[in-house]
């Protein structure tokens, strides 16, 4: 009797022995199965996020960005928060975003959001003589107190700013268009350092009669380096 109680209890532990071992290595295999996954979702996520870029060609502007109502989990560390009709809005490098719950979703900003500064990289455009910057399918103007983002603007858009009012260049030394461009644009780049004056860029805090004396300035500026370059100015 003896005997067969030493064998039955040998025989639990083996029993149990095996059962434990059988638990492990299942635990073990779910865990390994479950780190595949989660890495296979990884590299899928950042292959769908790679994906989810676009190149904004608009106006030669070439720059990259990623693509509208896509998640992040935490804002770059660099980026700057615009308060707008009780909203909090948060922008890095030419992007908008806004919060979403945990996370945060990329946005475009509401027209009539005023911000104090353009993106790093913008483009300047012109609709007649007023300049419009551009980024990422955004359009600013500028105002007294910042820079308000409007509507895209219906009328013609010309990539080139408008020309000096009442100049009429002519190359009286018979200059030939390739030429005519380069005096035009190193005269410009003078008449700039002259007069602290750029036309092509957007103004800081300047009041419309100190813009039109600086303008005049500057159209002078230019005048005179093309005069000296031999053009007839007028």
């Amino acid at each position: 009797m003896l005997y067969l109680n030493i064998i039955n209890r040998s025989l639990f532990f083996k029993l149990t022995f095996i059962l434990l071992s059988i638990l492990i290595l299942f635990g073990f295999s779910q865990t390994a199965y479950a780190e595949r996954k989660g890495e296979s979702y990884r590299k899928y996520e950042n292959h769908e996020r790679k994906d989810h870029n676009y190149n904004d060609s608009r106006y030669h502007h070439n720059r990259h960005y990623p693509a509208r109502n896509q998640y992040i989990d935490r804002l770059p560390n660099k980026h700057r928060s615009v308060q707008y009709r009780g909203s909090r809005y948060f922008f890095s490098g030419g992007i908008w975003y806004s919060p979403y719950g945990p996370r945060f979703t990329i946005v475009a900003p509401p027209i009539g959001l005023i911000t104090p500064f353009l993106p790093p990289y913008y483009t300047t455009i012109w609709v007649g003589n007023v300049p419009y910057y551009y980024a990422n399918e955004v359009y600013y103007t500028h105002r007294g107190d910042g820079y308000v983002i409007v509507e895209p603007p219906e009328k013609e858009v010309s990539e080139a700013p408008p020309p000096a009012d009442k100049m009429f260049v002519y190359p009286r030394l018979g200059q030939n268009e390739q030429q005519q461009a380069d005096d035009r644009y190193q005269c410009h780049r003078w008449a700039v350092n002259q007069t602290n004056f750029d036309p092509t860029q957007p103004p800081v805090n300047m009041a419309g009669t100190e813009m039109s004396r600086k303008r005049a300035d500057y159209q002078r500026a230019i005048g005179a380096c093309l005069d000296g370059r031999g053009y007839t100015v007028k």
